[in-house]
């Protein structure tokens, strides 16, 4: 379905369809959660969109309780999905820090492929997950100890390089 971006939401995006009734309350009969913004991770919707920008969608549902097609940006291959095709749990991984919180840290591993190094998991074994430890750009190796296909997440080790 092709149609044009009409307002964009803290929750999601509202599109005026090309081929459609109009919608007696909202700017839009299609509606995009976030999730099915991206395949990528982003802060923000209008970092992926913007009001009046033209769209090519994927139809996943109609929703009659709102009167509004449930849409989908996300129509080519999922890239997590090729990403745990080619990599197994124990592989080594060379990736740069994106972000750090009080949790641990966030590396991309892959373009657009980010996995969780867990505060137990960094070196040295006492470390804290700080910017002045590992400021963002930084390069870790690091070892893949978990792949969840349906959650989309990786969980990583630093620790265990040493070990594989």
């Amino acid at each position: 379905m092709t149609g044009t971006i009409a307002a964009v939401e803290p929750f999601g995006v509202f599109v005026a369809l090309d081929e459609g009734p109009k919608h007696p309350e909202f700017p839009g009969v299609g509606f995009i959660t976030l999730p099915e913004l991206s395949w990528r991770f982003f802060e923000d919707a209008s970092e992926i969109v913007h009001v009046g920008q033209r769209v090519s969608c994927l139809f996943l549902q109609a929703d009659t309780t709102n009167g509004q097609a449930r849409l989908s940006l996300c129509t080519g291959p999922d890239p997590f999905q090729a990403f745990a095709d080619r990599t197994a749990v124990g592989q080594k991984l060379r990736g740069r820090v994106t972000k750090v919180l009080p949790f641990g840290t966030i590396v991309e591993v892959a373009d657009g492929i980010h996995g969780v190094v867990h505060r137990s998991e960094l070196l040295p074994p006492d470390a804290e997950p700080s910017e002045d430890a590992f400021p963002p750009g930084t390069v870790l190796t690091v070892v893949v100890t978990a792949l969840d296909r349906l959650r989309r997440t990786v969980s990583l080790s630093q620790r265990q390089v040493g070990a594989t």
